[in-house]
């Protein structure tokens, strides 16, 4: 991409779509689309058939989505599977239409079936069943690759699928029950050491192993294969470390300076047992993450201190 290229980016005040938009900035891009909710509703495919016929953007990164953790994802299973396919449908279909040069699609690591082998190679896509907190979200997103994927059989376009793991930083939710595992955990900790509670409780067992990346680094993973990647192969986007999430738990407690005990509410779902991502496809062609997770727990808790009012648990 040319400095000057014009580049739109949906989903830009998300956490995914914000650090893009840093990034791109950072990198001196200088012709970036931004719409909000409000400006673009991409769930009415004439409002995104218009906006793509006035703006004509070279390069399309679509990152929004309507995203959660397993509670959320339990609640809203029709608003995540319609939603999602739907935003999809519109902007990759109009991409087409108006022949945008290029398209980088996020999917999520939540694709892969729930109880294939560690660590996850692309491969591994549909060959088990998925994890059922998250099947809506997860077959939405499957749906997104083969569409982008169909475009570039049929039509010969120029559309990428990144696969993320498990993502956390600044501008994140950091709603204490509907959001990601560790916007989540910062919030209920930050709470519990404010309050001088005794114990804060952590959904399920602790016992799951998850793989976490600093959200800058995935913007910068996404800018590096818009430059550098063309071809129908789906990129995994990870660190390839993993830990547990009673290990995550302690860890953001000594972050955060919190004391207390953690209880472990096994009633509560403990979703897939590990999930860690194979990033050697993307190491091959050049890209390696650089925050260390402390390092980035760190500047995230630090941002959300600064700009999050207490949340009450």
């Amino acid at each position: 991409m040319e400095k000057s290229s014009k580049i739109y980016l949906a989903g830009h005040t998300g956490l995914v779509g914000s650090s893009i938009l840093s990034e791109l900035k950072e990198q001196g891009y200088t012709n970036i689309l931004t719409r909000t909710h409000r400006e673009l509703e991409l769930l009415d495919f004439q409002s995104v058939a218009d906006f793509f016929k006035s703006e004509k953007p070279e390069y399309v990164i679509l990152a929004a989505a309507t995203v959660g953790g397993i509670n959320a994802n339990n609640t809203f299973p029709a608003e995540f599977i319609y939603q999602n396919i739907q935003i999809q449908n519109n902007v990759i279909h109009n991409s087409y239409l108006s022949e945008v040069k290029k398209l980088l699609f996020l999917g999520s690591s939540c694709i892969y079936p729930r109880d294939c082998l560690q660590p996850i190679k692309e491969e591994y896509l549909l060959t088990g069943s998925l994890e059922s907190t998250n099947e809506p979200y997860a077959i939405a997103k499957i749906a997104g690759i083969k569409m982008c994927q169909s475009y570039n059989r049929q039509y010969k376009t120029d559309y990428i699928c990144v696969m993320p793991t498990n993502l956390y930083g600044i501008n994140d939710n950091f709603h204490p029950e509907n959001s990601h595992v560790i916007p989540g955990m910062i919030t209920r900790i930050h709470n519990a050491k404010i309050k001088n509670a005794p114990s804060v409780t952590i959904w399920g067992t602790g016992n799951p192993r998850r793989e976490f990346l600093f959200s800058r680094d995935l913007a910068n993973a996404c800018l590096y294969l818009l430059n550098s990647y063309s071809g129908n192969k789906i990129i995994n986007i990870g660190t390839g470390i993993d830990l547990t999430i009673k290990e995550l738990a302690l860890l953001i407690c000594d972050i955060v300076g919190y004391k207390g005990n953690l209880v472990f509410d096994s009633s509560q779902p403990d979703g897939t047992p590990r999930k860690l991502l194979d990033v050697a496809r993307l190491t091959n062609l050049g890209w390696s993450y650089t925050t260390s997770l402390r390092d980035g727990l760190t500047m995230t808790y630090n941002w959300f201190v600064q700009n999050r009012q207490v949340l009450t648990i």
